[in-house]
Protein backbone atom coordinates (compact mmCIF):
# COMPACT_ATOMS: atom_id res chain seq x y z
CA UNK A 1 0.00 0.00 0.00
CA UNK A 2 1.97 3.24 -1.14
CA UNK A 3 1.52 6.35 1.23
CA UNK A 4 -0.20 4.51 4.34
CA UNK A 5 0.22 4.50 8.02
CA UNK A 6 -1.60 2.27 10.24
CA UNK A 7 -2.36 3.94 13.92
CA UNK A 8 -4.00 2.84 16.73
CA UNK A 9 -7.46 2.68 14.74
CA UNK A 10 -7.11 4.72 12.35
CA UNK A 11 -5.61 4.17 8.60
CA UNK A 12 -3.94 7.36 7.57
CA UNK A 13 -5.22 8.94 4.70
CA UNK A 14 -2.66 10.38 1.57
CA UNK A 15 -1.71 13.44 1.47
CA UNK A 16 -3.31 14.99 -2.31
CA UNK A 17 0.04 15.70 -3.48
CA UNK A 18 2.17 15.28 -7.34
CA UNK A 19 4.52 12.33 -7.50
CA UNK A 20 5.56 11.65 -10.99
CA UNK A 21 8.27 8.59 -10.59
CA UNK A 22 5.49 5.75 -9.35
CA UNK A 23 3.82 5.41 -12.63
CA UNK A 24 5.58 2.33 -14.42
CA UNK A 25 6.03 0.82 -11.33
CA UNK A 26 2.48 0.77 -9.85
CA UNK A 27 0.59 0.30 -12.78
CA UNK A 28 -1.39 -2.95 -14.37
CA UNK A 29 -1.19 -2.23 -17.55
CA UNK A 30 -3.77 -3.76 -19.79
CA UNK A 31 -3.79 -3.25 -23.72
CA UNK A 32 -7.42 -3.02 -25.51
CA UNK A 33 -9.19 -1.65 -28.36
CA UNK A 34 -12.89 -0.74 -29.71
CA UNK A 35 -16.57 -1.18 -31.03
CA UNK A 36 -19.81 0.43 -32.41
CA UNK A 37 -22.91 1.58 -30.32
CA UNK A 38 -24.78 4.78 -30.35
CA UNK A 39 -24.75 7.58 -26.83
CA UNK A 40 -26.59 10.26 -25.49
CA UNK A 41 -23.99 12.64 -26.25
CA UNK A 42 -22.70 13.33 -30.30
CA UNK A 43 -20.80 10.17 -31.12
CA UNK A 44 -17.20 11.51 -33.16
CA UNK A 45 -16.50 10.32 -36.14
CA UNK A 46 -14.98 7.45 -37.55
CA UNK A 47 -12.71 10.23 -39.33
CA UNK A 48 -11.50 11.62 -36.04
CA UNK A 49 -10.84 8.62 -34.50
CA UNK A 50 -8.60 7.73 -37.32
CA UNK A 51 -7.13 10.97 -37.47
CA UNK A 52 -6.48 11.16 -33.69
CA UNK A 53 -2.44 9.85 -32.28
CA UNK A 54 -2.28 6.25 -32.53
CA UNK A 55 -1.19 6.07 -28.80
CA UNK A 56 -2.80 4.06 -25.97
CA UNK A 57 -5.75 5.66 -24.26
CA UNK A 58 -4.88 5.32 -20.64
CA UNK A 59 -7.26 4.71 -17.86
CA UNK A 60 -6.49 4.92 -14.31
CA UNK A 61 -8.52 2.49 -12.14
CA UNK A 62 -8.77 1.13 -8.86
CA UNK A 63 -8.61 -2.96 -7.83
CA UNK A 64 -12.40 -3.77 -8.49
CA UNK A 65 -14.49 -6.26 -9.23
CA UNK A 66 -16.05 -4.14 -11.91
CA UNK A 67 -12.85 -3.79 -13.88
CA UNK A 68 -14.13 -7.04 -15.44
CA UNK A 69 -16.32 -5.18 -17.14
CA UNK A 70 -14.38 -2.41 -18.12
CA UNK A 71 -11.78 -4.71 -19.56
CA UNK A 72 -14.60 -6.42 -21.80
CA UNK A 73 -15.62 -2.78 -23.34
CA UNK A 74 -11.84 -3.16 -23.91
CA UNK A 75 -11.53 -5.92 -25.85
CA UNK A 76 -14.71 -4.76 -28.04
CA UNK A 77 -12.93 -1.48 -28.49
CA UNK A 78 -9.71 -3.30 -29.78
CA UNK A 79 -11.86 -4.35 -32.82
CA UNK A 80 -12.41 -0.50 -34.18
CA UNK A 81 -8.48 -0.23 -33.95
CA UNK A 82 -8.46 2.01 -29.98
CA UNK A 83 -5.74 1.03 -27.94
CA UNK A 84 -6.96 0.81 -24.24
CA UNK A 85 -4.87 0.36 -21.32
CA UNK A 86 -5.89 0.11 -17.78
CA UNK A 87 -3.28 1.73 -15.46
CA UNK A 88 -4.08 0.13 -11.63
CA UNK A 89 -3.49 1.70 -8.43
CA UNK A 90 -3.59 1.24 -4.82
CA UNK A 91 -5.40 4.07 -3.63
CA UNK A 92 -8.23 6.60 -4.19
CA UNK A 93 -5.48 9.63 -4.45
CA UNK A 94 -2.90 8.56 -6.86
CA UNK A 95 -5.39 7.65 -10.07
CA UNK A 96 -6.79 11.41 -9.18
CA UNK A 97 -2.92 12.63 -8.92
CA UNK A 98 -1.93 10.74 -12.26
CA UNK A 99 -4.71 12.62 -14.06
CA UNK A 100 -3.85 16.11 -13.26
CA UNK A 101 -0.16 15.37 -14.06
CA UNK A 102 -1.08 13.98 -17.61
CA UNK A 103 0.69 10.39 -17.16
CA UNK A 104 -3.10 9.52 -17.72
CA UNK A 105 -5.60 10.60 -19.68
CA UNK A 106 -8.57 9.91 -17.52
CA UNK A 107 -10.00 7.72 -14.53
CA UNK A 108 -12.85 5.57 -13.58
CA UNK A 109 -13.59 5.20 -9.99
CA UNK A 110 -15.00 7.67 -8.30
CA UNK A 111 -18.34 9.84 -7.61
CA UNK A 112 -18.42 13.21 -8.16
CA UNK A 113 -18.34 14.48 -4.46
CA UNK A 114 -14.95 12.87 -3.81
CA UNK A 115 -13.67 14.24 -6.97
CA UNK A 116 -14.76 17.85 -5.80
CA UNK A 117 -13.24 16.93 -2.73
CA UNK A 118 -10.55 16.28 -4.50
CA UNK A 119 -10.51 19.30 -6.38
CA UNK A 120 -11.04 21.43 -3.53
CA UNK A 121 -7.65 20.19 -1.65
CA UNK A 122 -5.60 20.12 -4.27
CA UNK A 123 -6.36 23.41 -6.76
CA UNK A 124 -7.03 20.68 -9.40
CA UNK A 125 -9.78 21.14 -11.85
CA UNK A 126 -10.74 18.21 -12.79
CA UNK A 127 -14.05 17.06 -14.86
CA UNK A 128 -16.53 14.85 -14.60
CA UNK A 129 -17.33 13.00 -18.21
CA UNK A 130 -20.00 10.54 -18.09
CA UNK A 131 -21.64 8.20 -15.85
CA UNK A 132 -20.18 4.67 -15.24
CA UNK A 133 -22.82 2.38 -12.82
CA UNK A 134 -23.56 3.16 -9.70
CA UNK A 135 -23.53 1.28 -6.82
CA UNK A 136 -24.38 1.31 -2.89
CA UNK A 137 -22.56 1.19 0.18
CA UNK A 138 -23.70 -1.39 3.07
CA UNK A 139 -22.90 -2.42 6.36
CA UNK A 140 -21.24 -5.98 6.17
CA UNK A 141 -20.14 -8.18 8.63
CA UNK A 142 -17.98 -11.46 9.18
CA UNK A 143 -20.31 -12.15 12.68
CA UNK A 144 -23.41 -10.96 11.99
CA UNK A 145 -26.72 -11.88 9.62
CA UNK A 146 -29.19 -9.68 8.10
CA UNK A 147 -31.30 -9.31 10.96
CA UNK A 148 -29.06 -9.98 13.30
CA UNK A 149 -28.93 -6.96 16.36
CA UNK A 150 -25.48 -4.45 15.98
CA UNK A 151 -24.67 -5.55 19.84
CA UNK A 152 -23.86 -2.90 22.35
CA UNK A 153 -20.38 -1.59 22.12
CA UNK A 154 -19.78 -3.19 18.58
CA UNK A 155 -16.44 -1.52 16.45
CA UNK A 156 -17.53 -0.51 13.41
CA UNK A 157 -15.18 0.30 10.19
CA UNK A 158 -16.00 3.59 8.00
CA UNK A 159 -14.33 5.43 5.34
CA UNK A 160 -11.79 7.52 6.43
CA UNK A 161 -11.69 10.11 3.35
CA UNK A 162 -14.56 13.31 4.64
CA UNK A 163 -16.74 12.26 1.68
CA UNK A 164 -17.39 8.44 2.55
CA UNK A 165 -17.66 9.03 5.92
CA UNK A 166 -20.63 11.34 5.82
CA UNK A 167 -22.20 8.95 3.54
CA UNK A 168 -21.22 5.68 6.12
CA UNK A 169 -22.84 8.11 8.98
CA UNK A 170 -26.05 8.55 7.27
CA UNK A 171 -26.69 4.90 6.50
CA UNK A 172 -26.16 3.98 10.13
CA UNK A 173 -28.65 7.05 11.06
CA UNK A 174 -30.75 5.21 8.88
CA UNK A 175 -30.78 1.59 10.81
CA UNK A 176 -31.59 3.53 13.81
CA UNK A 177 -27.82 2.96 15.26
CA UNK A 178 -26.76 6.75 15.56
CA UNK A 179 -28.29 9.90 15.12
CA UNK A 180 -27.05 13.05 13.34
CA UNK A 181 -27.49 17.07 14.34
CA UNK A 182 -30.73 18.02 12.71
CA UNK A 183 -30.13 19.09 8.81
CA UNK A 184 -26.62 17.32 8.27
CA UNK A 185 -26.44 15.77 4.66
CA UNK A 186 -23.42 13.45 3.42
CA UNK A 187 -20.86 16.05 4.64
CA UNK A 188 -21.55 14.53 8.07
CA UNK A 189 -18.57 13.99 10.52
CA UNK A 190 -18.48 11.98 13.89
CA UNK A 191 -18.64 15.57 15.56
CA UNK A 192 -22.24 15.74 13.99
CA UNK A 193 -23.53 12.47 16.18
CA UNK A 194 -25.39 13.70 18.78
CA UNK A 195 -26.85 10.17 20.25
CA UNK A 196 -24.69 6.49 20.12
CA UNK A 197 -27.05 4.52 22.05
CA UNK A 198 -25.29 1.17 21.56
CA UNK A 199 -21.81 2.76 22.49
CA UNK A 200 -20.47 2.07 19.18
CA UNK A 201 -17.11 2.82 18.15
CA UNK A 202 -15.99 4.07 15.45
CA UNK A 203 -12.49 2.90 13.20
CA UNK A 204 -11.76 4.85 10.46
CA UNK A 205 -10.00 2.74 7.58
CA UNK A 206 -8.82 4.04 4.19
CA UNK A 207 -11.81 3.00 1.73
CA UNK A 208 -9.22 0.60 -0.89
CA UNK A 209 -8.10 -1.17 2.64
CA UNK A 210 -11.82 -2.05 4.04
CA UNK A 211 -11.19 -5.39 2.68
CA UNK A 212 -8.23 -6.33 4.65
CA UNK A 213 -10.19 -5.34 7.74
CA UNK A 214 -13.17 -7.50 8.36
CA UNK A 215 -11.84 -10.00 11.05
CA UNK A 216 -10.78 -6.58 13.34
CA UNK A 217 -14.40 -4.83 13.16
CA UNK A 218 -17.65 -6.20 14.08
CA UNK A 219 -19.26 -4.24 10.83
CA UNK A 220 -17.76 -2.28 8.09
CA UNK A 221 -19.14 0.20 5.82
CA UNK A 222 -17.84 -0.28 2.76
CA UNK A 223 -18.76 -1.11 -1.25
CA UNK A 224 -19.51 -4.01 -2.24
CA UNK A 225 -16.74 -4.36 -4.39
CA UNK A 226 -14.42 -4.30 -1.41
CA UNK A 227 -16.85 -6.27 0.54
CA UNK A 228 -16.31 -8.66 -2.55
CA UNK A 229 -12.86 -8.51 -1.95
CA UNK A 230 -13.27 -9.05 1.72
CA UNK A 231 -14.88 -12.98 0.40
CA UNK A 232 -18.41 -11.65 1.47
CA UNK A 233 -21.46 -12.33 -0.90
CA UNK A 234 -22.53 -8.48 -1.65
CA UNK A 235 -26.33 -9.38 -0.99
CA UNK A 236 -25.53 -10.47 2.45
CA UNK A 237 -25.12 -6.67 3.83
CA UNK A 238 -27.06 -5.97 6.57
CA UNK A 239 -28.32 -2.54 5.60
CA UNK A 240 -27.59 -0.74 1.94
CA UNK A 241 -28.07 3.22 1.21
CA UNK A 242 -29.20 2.66 -3.18
CA UNK A 243 -32.88 3.22 -1.91
CA UNK A 244 -32.83 7.17 -2.99
CA UNK A 245 -32.66 7.85 -6.45
CA UNK A 246 -30.61 11.27 -5.68
CA UNK A 247 -28.15 9.06 -4.33
CA UNK A 248 -27.96 6.90 -7.57
CA UNK A 249 -26.72 9.59 -9.31
CA UNK A 250 -24.70 11.32 -6.72
CA UNK A 251 -22.85 8.29 -6.25
CA UNK A 252 -22.71 6.78 -9.68
CA UNK A 253 -19.34 6.39 -10.81
CA UNK A 254 -17.88 8.76 -13.51
CA UNK A 255 -15.23 8.94 -16.16
CA UNK A 256 -12.87 12.08 -15.16
CA UNK A 257 -10.39 13.65 -16.68
CA UNK A 258 -8.87 17.29 -17.02
CA UNK A 259 -10.60 20.36 -19.08
CA UNK A 260 -7.75 19.74 -22.11
CA UNK A 261 -8.70 16.09 -22.46
CA UNK A 262 -12.23 15.92 -21.67
CA UNK A 263 -13.12 15.96 -25.27
CA UNK A 264 -10.20 13.36 -26.77
CA UNK A 265 -12.58 11.69 -29.34
CA UNK A 266 -10.71 8.41 -28.23
CA UNK A 267 -11.92 8.93 -24.89
CA UNK A 268 -15.44 9.91 -25.59
CA UNK A 269 -15.85 6.56 -28.40
CA UNK A 270 -14.83 4.58 -25.38
CA UNK A 271 -17.33 5.77 -22.63
CA UNK A 272 -20.10 5.26 -25.34
CA UNK A 273 -18.82 1.46 -26.22
CA UNK A 274 -18.71 1.04 -22.56
CA UNK A 275 -22.30 2.52 -21.93
CA UNK A 276 -23.74 0.66 -24.74
CA UNK A 277 -22.33 -3.10 -24.47
CA UNK A 278 -24.93 -5.81 -23.53
CA UNK A 279 -21.78 -7.45 -22.52
CA UNK A 280 -20.97 -4.96 -20.13
CA UNK A 281 -24.27 -4.35 -18.56
CA UNK A 282 -24.62 -8.67 -18.27
CA UNK A 283 -21.32 -8.57 -16.50
CA UNK A 284 -22.27 -5.66 -14.10
CA UNK A 285 -25.67 -7.52 -12.97
CA UNK A 286 -24.12 -10.88 -12.80
CA UNK A 287 -21.27 -8.87 -10.03
CA UNK A 288 -23.80 -6.57 -8.23
CA UNK A 289 -27.29 -8.22 -9.15
CA UNK A 290 -29.71 -6.36 -7.81
CA UNK A 291 -27.01 -3.47 -5.99
CA UNK A 292 -26.18 -1.89 -9.10
CA UNK A 293 -27.81 0.84 -11.52
CA UNK A 294 -26.99 2.61 -14.87
CA UNK A 295 -27.55 6.37 -14.86
CA UNK A 296 -26.94 7.38 -17.91
CA UNK A 297 -30.16 5.25 -19.50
Amino acid sequence: MMGHAFTGDRFMMPVFACRSAWLRAAALVLTCGMATAAWTAPAPSPAAISAAPAKPLRIAVIPSVANEATEQAIAQARKEGLTVELVEFSDWVMPNTAVQEGAVDANFFQHEPFMLRYNAASGAKLEPIAYGYSTTIGLFSKTLKRGDPVPDGARIGIPADPVNTGRALLLLQTMTLIELKPGVTHEATLQDIVANPKRLSFVQIEGSQAARTFDDVTASVTYTTFAKHGGLDEKDGLAFDNTRSEDIKRYAIRWVARPDRAQDPRLLRFIEIYQQSPEVKATLKRLYGDLIAFPWQ
